[in-house]
């Protein structure tokens, strides 16, 4: 037995109305497909969205765009989803721009404790609007706040019953990173191993900080 096995219809009660959600992916890849199904299948709403980009209508996270479930996306672009241009312009969702290694380091310092970031990203352009400055050795930095999540969703690519995780390739992407960024840590895996069936040095999200796991054919 599993403790932290998960049936996919039992997810969606895990996500509350205005949930702050990370979810992991690059353009879909590595985006946990069946949990957003579930969320959009729930209906759930008002929600907050931090994440690299919006992926594409019907595909990731635009299923979550295009059901009109998120009030407000924290991303890197959203230049492959028009309904989500089209929101921003209509002023019905709120859209966040933040450079890509910016929101990164900013997912890692909320993952491990930090208050924030230096960056020079940004200096001159307005997403330098709002920001504390400071000079360290006669060098100008943004000062980039931290962020967290209400829950993180991942995909990996395998799990064993502790809750080690391994990725396939480029999905490893925001995962690893999101694990730690948030209070519930909900991981969608392709494949179940027995203990000890990951090699310790495959893992890259290690099981401490994974609440829950659904198997993709987890009914």
């Amino acid at each position: 037995m599993i403790d932290k096995l998960l049936k996919r219809e039992d997810f969606a009660e895990k996500i509350f109305d205005g949930a702050v959600l990370m979810i992991g992916g690059f353009l879909g890849d590595g985006t946990p497909e069946l949990l957003i199904d579930e969320i959009v299948k729930a209906g759930k709403k008002n929600l907050t969205v931090i994440a690299n980009d919006t992926a594409f209508p019907g595909k990731g996270i635009g299923k979550l765009i295009s059901a009109g479930l998120v009030k407000k996306a924290i991303v890197s672009h959203i230049g492959t989803n028009p309904e989500t241009q089209k929101m921003m312009i209509d002023s019905t969702m709120e859209v966040e721009l933040v450079p890509q290694g910016t929101l990164a380091e900013k997912v890692r310092a909320g993952g491990f404790g930090l208050g924030g970031i230096l960056t020079p990203t940004g200096l001159g352009t307005v997403v330098e609007d709002d920001k504390q400055r400071c000079v360290v050795d006669g060098k100008e930095y943004l000062i980039e706040p931290a962020i967290k999540a209400d829950i993180a969703l991942l995909k990996a690519k395998k799990a064993d019953e502790l809750g080690n995780l391994t990725y396939n390739l480029t999905a490893q992407n925001f995962n690893p990173l999101m694990a730690f960024a948030a209070q519930m840590t909900v991981v969608e895996v392709e494949e179940l191993v027995p203990r000890g069936g990951i090699s310790p040095n495959d893992v890259r999200t290690p099981h401490a900080v994974i609440d829950y796991i659904v198997k993709g054919d987890c009914q």
